[in-house]
């Protein structure tokens, strides 16, 4: 059993509300549950129960270790499964009019400075595509709220651990939020015993 995958992983965003989503944040979030399902569990229950027929489970590392996988791998899908049936798909690209046009909503990609007058622009998606290495932020976070419903030339306040902090837009677009696809994590089991997608199978699959 390969321990290259059990690194900690990062904490699922909230259940509650509506979650708002882009086209390509969707996606990812299908792919990754069809991966989960169709290559990494059956690669895992494979190894358990290779390593079940070893002897004592109960010292046996890789059962333990291939059980408690399991479970995470089940977490997960379940997760992603009410992620997916609960997503509002909200597409940057499509045509506004009026105030939705000019108004930083979901889906806006906002260009602002401080106090210092050090320019910044971020994008604001939903809670499964925050990047920062993208600087795309939730529009439930501090600095996503701050912005929401906020125009050119408007002067809004960030609320931070810090203190508040004076924020002017200088600009408010809408325009194609490219999210980093899902990749197979290195050191997954379905990556070591070569059980990548055919040619064929659907990643979209979500059942």
């Amino acid at each position: 059993m390969r321990k290259g995958f059990t690194r900690k992983p990062t904490p699922d965003p909230p259940l509650q509300g509506p979650n708002y989503i882009t086209p390509g944040g969707l996606q990812r979030l299908k792919d990754e549950y069809q991966f989960l399902k169709t290559r990494e569990r059956p690669a895992v229950t494979e190894v358990v129960t290779w390593a079940a027929s070893n002897g004592d489970r109960s010292e046996n590392a890789d059962y333990q270790y291939g059980k408690r996988r399991l479970r995470q791998i089940d977490s997960r899908l379940r997760f992603l499964l009410k992620r997916i049936e609960a997503a509002e798909v909200v597409d940057p690209e499509a045509p506004r009019k009026g105030v939705a046009a000019t108004k930083a909503y979901f889906g806006a990609t906002v260009r602002y400075e401080d106090h210092e007058g050090t320019e910044r622009v971020v994008s604001i998606v939903g809670a499964d595509e925050v990047d920062l290495d993208r600087r795309h932020i939730s529009w439930v976070s501090p600095l996503g709220r701050a912005l929401m419903k906020a125009a050119a030339g408007d002067d809004v306040d960030l609320h931070a651990p810090g203190g508040t902090v004076r924020l002017t837009v200088l600009e408010v677009s809408y325009e194609r939020i490219s999210v980093e696809p899902f990749r197979i994590p290195p050191g997954s089991e379905a990556l070591a015993k070569g059980r990548l997608p055919r040619r064929g199978d659907s990643p979209e699959e979500s059942s």
